[in-house]
């Protein structure tokens, strides 16, 4: 069954093939910032690119598949983390380095093959940098910070569809142009590839290019990385669609440049989580992490159900109540894998759920197709292929179940007296109950056929 996938850069359908002559498929996925803890918006890229590693591997073999996941352990956020904590740079990313890679663990998320550092690749950034100048594709500004020349790169634009009259606008939209580095450079579209030290930086500092003294720009860690552990040609390259522009498009304007081939054979993005309908931002406080849900008395599995249940190419809407019914599509789960027979059921009992999955990461029907089979019973369906479909999602149905945290009696009264206000459209009355739960450190999540509490986060 061929694994056909969007490629953002073709924009179309494509199927996923190994292109080396060894039969490994190579693919690179952008990982954390080691600064503070991953949110639940970034592990939707995680969780989706887990389950597509899992189907590679069930369709081409374990031992063919080569996955390669970064940290960025040194960029602006790292530097500036460091200073606040009066800590080394290495002692601050290596904290939250432990921790993404416990809350992989905890989603189930299989650990890459290779897991390159940025602080551990500087010769290799340096090296392509180097090549860069020396090809015309790359300057030295006035400080001693060095730049891509974006208009030496023809195709610039392409897996964005930048025009190139957009170029300046869209970097500055995007966040990526400074205004201290404006000045050095001889285009505003032009992007760095290695940065001057500046006392800001404190002990953060390695010989650059031509004995320069600084540390690497955020782009071009990804393509020496990748360069070094997959070859100047990788079949797929993934992450979120945040990266989009103007990190993808810049790992392959240097790439492309410096190997003189393809970078990337097929790119794919998944799109961005919402929360109750809203981008996610600490000002609205409706940024969650890991431990904020499992502290609400959520498992990690829900989460990674919950997560799964949008296409990955759409938009998601994140709710409490989507929690809660992860938790009970999982108990189902459970209830009826200890039902089943070890062995004896038809092989091909799931096809359709493979058939979703290999079409375009069809998980949100996948699912449905899933627990359609699920509910009319486990006539000629065993464990094993079961099993296989429970892998494939990554799915741990023996995780233990975080014990949920049980609200006072006092606040169960209140909570009750909102809701028998909310049923005779008593409104000034259920808001100001609210505030009294708010008070007390409880929300109210209100549902068509009753509501749940939750403590609020600390």
């Amino acid at each position: 069954m061929a694994l056909r996938l969007f490629d953002s850069l073709s924009r179309e359908l494509r199927e996923l093939k190994p292109a080396h002559p060894d039969g490994v498929f190579r693919f690179y996925t952008c990982g954390p910032t080691v600064y503070a803890p991953a949110h639940i918006g970034n592990f939707r890229t995680f969780v989706v690119n887990d389950v597509l590693r899992r189907l590679l591997e069930l369709e081409l073999g374990r031992d063919k598949v080569k996955h390669v996941r970064n940290v960025t352990d040194v960029d602006d956020k790292t530097i500036k983390r460091a200073r606040e904590e009066r800590r080394p740079l290495w002692e601050v990313t290596r904290e939250w380095t432990d921790k993404f890679h416990a809350d992989c663990a905890a989603l189930n998320c299989l650990p890459p093959h290779v897991e390159p550092a940025a602080t551990e690749h500087i010769r290799e950034q340096v090296d392509m940098i180097e090549v860069l100048m020396r090809k015309g594709n790359a300057y030295r500004a006035a400080d001693g910070s060095v730049y891509f020349k974006v208009s030496s790169f023809d195709h610039y634009g392409r897996l964005s569809r930048v025009k190139e009259r957009e170029l300046q606008a869209s970097s500055a939209l995007a966040g990526k142009v400074h205004a201290a580095d404006a000045d050095e450079k001889e285009d505003v579209s032009d992007f760095a590839l290695w940065k001057a030290w500046k006392p800001e930086d404190g002990d953060v500092q390695w010989p650059g290019p031509e004995a320069t003294s600084g540390r690497p720009g955020w782009h071009i860690e990804c393509s020496a990385m990748s360069k070094k552990h997959l070859g100047d040609t990788i079949d797929l390259h993934t992450g979120g669609v945040d990266l989009l522009f103007p990190h993808h498009e810049n790992e392959i304007a240097q790439s492309e440049c410096c190997n003189g081939a393809t970078f990337a054979r097929h790119w794919y993005h998944s799109e961005f989580l919402l929360v109750d309908g809203k981008k996610m931002s600490k000002s609205l406080g409706n940024l969650y992490t890991l431990d904020d849900l499992v502290a609400k008395g959520f498992s990690p599995m829900a989460l990674r159900y919950a997560l799964l249940t949008g296409h990955p190419r759409k938009q998601l809407n994140f709710t409490l109540d989507s929690l809660h019914a992860a938790e009970s599509a999982l108990a189902t789960l459970r209830a009826y894998r200890a039902t089943l027979p070890a062995a004896g059921g038809a092989p091909d009992a799931f096809s359709t759920v493979f058939e979703n999955l290999h079409d375009d990461l069809n998980t949100p029907a996948a699912l449905g197709a899933f627990f359609s089979i699920v509910n009319r019973g486990s006539g000629g369906i065993d464990a094993a292929a079961f099993d296989r479909v429970i892998f494939a999602l990554g799915l741990k149905l023996d995780a233990p179940v975080p014990v949920k945290v049980q609200a006072p009696a006092a606040v169960n009264a209140i909570a009750e007296r909102r809701w028998a206000a909310k049923q005779i459209k008593d409104f000034a009355t259920a808001d100001a109950l609210r505030n009294e739960l708010t008070a007390a450190g409880w929300s109210m999540l209100d549902r068509k056929d009753g509501y749940s509490l939750e403590p609020l986060k600390k």
